[in-house]
């Protein structure tokens, strides 16, 4: 299993939701076979606008390609990204609440580093 700090960071950057991370396991349990969109809405029970930004992060993470016909299937590109695709649905199994925690300060820090930018600074 990959170290503690390995395994949050990779969260915290591959995950904007737990939706996300539902997507994956979803995909991953199911390894081999192509989703439609509209196949992943109605077995996850989300809404496109969810599965499509999911799908949208797990791509641009290596996580999932996506075929021709806009199907997508569970196949990181690195045998690295497996390994921590492995150890995120471990660690979501055992301790979910802590996995969730991980996902919302990352987005908190992102929220947090935007609006400092428009503070005024006294100079």
């Amino acid at each position: 299993m990959p170290a503690d700090k390995d395994i949050v960071s990779f969260i915290q950057s591959s995950f904007r939701s737990v939706w996300t991370i539902e997507l994956l396991l979803h995909l991953k349990r199911s390894s081999g076979r192509d989703w439609s969109k509209a196949d992943l809405v109605h077995a996850l029970r989300a809404s496109e606008l969810v599965v499509s930004n999911g799908l949208n992060s797990l791509l641009a993470a290596g996580l999932v390609i996506q075929n021709e016909d806009g199907s997508t299937r569970y196949a990181p590109a690195a045998a690295e990204l497996e390994r921590m695709a492995d150890a995120t649905e471990t660690l979501y199994a055992m301790k979910p609440d802590a996995v969730r925690r991980m996902i919302v300060a990352s987005a908190a820090d992102g929220v947090a580093a935007f609006a400092d930018a428009f503070r005024l600074r006294r100079d």
